[in-house]
């Protein structure tokens, strides 16, 4: 951070004792605020480049600035979020975007008239939550409905560690306040708690232990309950597949990581039951695997995975008792580029 040069001064003259001598103003009124008082939480803003003289301090967003519209000079960002200033009131006519290293920059604009205190950089100008647009289906589908408006919706994790719901008509919920980075998988598209609602499936990567998050079947999640209590980051992929072994409850295939070796773990009454092997190697060789539904219209659940060794797409039917059938290629290349598809 540069010190301004009138700081620099005075520090000197400390040092060489010749503030009693009043060659920097001693005896005069002391200056309102310095840099230094700005505090940890807040912006701050003064109407000058060496910050001296009144500032202006907040902790929310402020559509207009009463007697400091206009008089912004230097800022500082000292908010757990970004700062970003605008030119008009009520965040009209962007002007600034400023990070929270607590660092103070003197700004081009001569006209700030409001200021925004955001979590993310994208809510300076748009909302926290992507937008995502689903037409309404003719019947319930068995996933991917979390509120039963029959729309497919969407769950998103932001950077700071929010959870939103957007059920599909391009608004958004919060329904996650934070902590979600804390987790390294996340897995849905099932009803494991058997209450005819969706639920999240989510791995502590601190533990490696496995929670359950309820759907409340309006979107949002209830009290977590743990699945399993460590060794899920054993699992280098986790994937909700859906009633895998035909006993009406959800299931889950987990990848392992050492042996390339597929699982699946069997969705009892709210828990997991003991793990049954489906593919005994070679899954390793698999970057991408997807689990939403049947492919092949026998009225089971499929699999389907591209492979890193010719980057094509195969589809692994469910044999209903839990198990896959031979792939058969569904065709497209270059699929080894890729990691993740849902």
């Amino acid at each position: 951070m540069r010190t301004p040069l009138f700081r620099r001064l005075a520090a000197t003259a400390a040092a060489l004792g010749l503030t009693s001598l009043g060659l920097l103003g001693a005896g005069a009124a002391p200056a309102q605020a310095a840099v230094s008082d700005c505090p940890t939480g807040y912006f701050c803003a003064w109407a000058n480049t060496d910050g001296t003289g009144s500032m202006f301090k907040t902790q929310s967003s402020k559509a207009t600035l009463g007697t400091w519209d206009n008089k912004f000079r230097m800022i500082i960002n000292r908010t757990p979020g970004f700062a970003c200033t605008f030119d008009e009131p009520n965040y009209e006519d962007a002007a600034g975007r400023y990070g929270n290293d607590g660092d103070p920059v003197s700004i081009a604009s001569r006209s700030v008239s409001s200021v925004k205190i955001v979590r993310t950089l994208r809510e300076c100008d748009q909302p926290a939550y992507p937008y995502w647009i689903s037409e309404t289906s003719p019947t319930a589908a068995g996933f991917g409905d979390m509120n039963g408006d029959r729309r497919a919706d969407v769950l998103v994790r932001d950077l700071v560690g929010r959870l939103w719901f957007l059920p599909g008509d391009g608004s958004g919920r919060l329904v996650g306040t934070g902590g979600w980075n804390a987790f390294n998988a996340m897995v849905r598209h099932g009803d494991f708690s058997r209450d005819n609602r969706e639920d999240v499936i989510a791995r502590e990567a601190s533990t490696g232990k496995l929670w359950l998050y309820p759907g409340t079947g309006t979107g949002g999640l209830g009290a977590r309950k743990l699945l399993g209590s460590g060794g899920w980051n054993g699992m280098n992929a986790l994937t909700g597949v859906g009633d895998m072994n035909g006993d009406g409850r959800a299931d889950l295939y987990g990848r392992e990581a050492s042996t390339g070796k597929l699982w699946l773990y069997p969705g009892t009454a709210g828990a997991l039951g003991t793990r049954v092997l489906v593919g005994a190697g070679g899954w390793n060789g698999m970057p991408t695997i997807i689990a939403n539904g049947d492919w092949s219209g026998d009225g089971r659940p499929d699999l389907v995975a591209a492979k890193t060794a010719d980057g094509m797409l195969y589809r692994y039917e469910g044999t209903g008792r839990g198990g896959l059938g031979a792939g058969d290629r569904l065709g497209g290349g270059d699929w080894e580029h890729l990691n993740g598809a849902f």
